[in-house]
């Protein structure tokens, strides 16, 4: 008994120091999620039975923190950048994603689960439509599973793949906020990439994140439910009104770079729990039908997105 008590305690120490160390300068964002993941594998997430409800709560403040880094014409002018785009790629990831499901025979609830996420923001879209469509449970699980694992990679790959191709800040931060599902990814490879592109990133994100809205409102007449209530992102409101501050209060300037650094570091920890609660058991539930749709979806919107920024 002594001796569970001991790797327990041992467990909760490493974790806890690992996330300490998340908050620092030291760790960018891809490593945070990386020693997140390395630790769930190794030892395994001694706190991931309470770790989902602070997830997003963090992921929630550290956002709006990151609005006491924007003034009120950035964030406009980021939010009219990103509007064609924006329509034009959930239009299609959905339109797509229907058809992938029939060739691919996938589940309807699950497939729409996966268009969802890939066309709007993660982790977010998937449980705002899912008390709509009403899936299984195994149903959300596996559709959150896909999308946090091709988050992963991409808070890897795109910040490599936007310097092989010398993209500007503008350009990167536009195609993350496009091209990646997670908002938390989004920031984490936007951030990484440099501060203009994690502006841009964060403001085109969050409208697109306000589509969940008439998305919702569709997929209560395509699964013929009515009765559901649509969840609205209203943390974004928050975001706004930090934007203001910044804007119009002086007082706020010299407290802006203190402000948004925090956040950065929120957004770090954040990832650090996410790969936490990633494991090998978790990747494996993963089928390859449904994989295989998620993918087609992703790599479509990436590599269509990034030749309209380019062009």
């Amino acid at each position: 008994m002594k001796e569970l008590i001991q790797n327990e305690m041992i467990r909760k120490t490493v974790f806890i120091v690992l996330g300490v160390v998340c908050l620092t300068p030291l760790v960018s964002s891809p490593i945070a999620l990386a020693l997140g993941f390395g630790l769930a594998v190794l030892i395994g997430n001694p706190f991931e039975k309470h770790l989902h409800r602070y997830i997003h709560l963090l992921l929630q403040i550290s956002i709006v923190g990151l609005g006491f880094g924007l003034k009120l014409n950035e964030a406009l002018q980021a939010g009219k950048t990103g509007f064609f785009l924006t329509v034009v790629s959930i239009f299609t990831v959905m339109v797509l994603g229907y058809i992938l499901g029939r060739v691919f025979k996938l589940e309807k609830k699950l497939s729409y689960l996966i268009s969802a996420g890939t066309a709007i923001c993660g982790g977010s879209a998937i449980a705002a439509v899912s008390p709509i469509i009403k899936p299984g449970t195994k149903e959300i699980s596996l559709g959150l599973a896909i999308i946090f694992t091709l988050n992963s990679v991409a808070l890897f790959v795109y910040p490599a793949i936007g310097h092989l191709l010398h993209l500007s800040q503008e350009q990167f931060g536009l195609w993350c906020a496009v091209g990646i599902h997670d908002t938390s990814s989004v920031v984490g490879a936007a951030g990484k990439y440099g501060n203009e592109a994690l502006k841009i990133a964060t403001t085109v994100k969050l409208a697109r994140a306000l589509w969940i809205i008439p998305v919702s409102v569709i997929t209560m007449f395509i699964f013929k439910n009515k009765e559901s209530k649509i969840k609205i992102p209203w943390f974004i409101g928050w975001f706004i009104l930090a934007i203001l501050l910044n804007t119009y209060f002086p007082v706020f300037d010299g407290l802006s770079s203190s402000v948004t650094a925090v956040a950065k570091s929120g957004l770090n920890l954040t990832l650090f729990f996410i790969g936490s609660t990633l494991s090998i058991g978790t990747l494996k539930t993963i089928g390859i039908k449904p994989l295989a749709v998620a993918v087609i979806l992703w790599i479509t919107i990436s590599v269509g997105s990034l030749i309209y920024i380019t062009s």
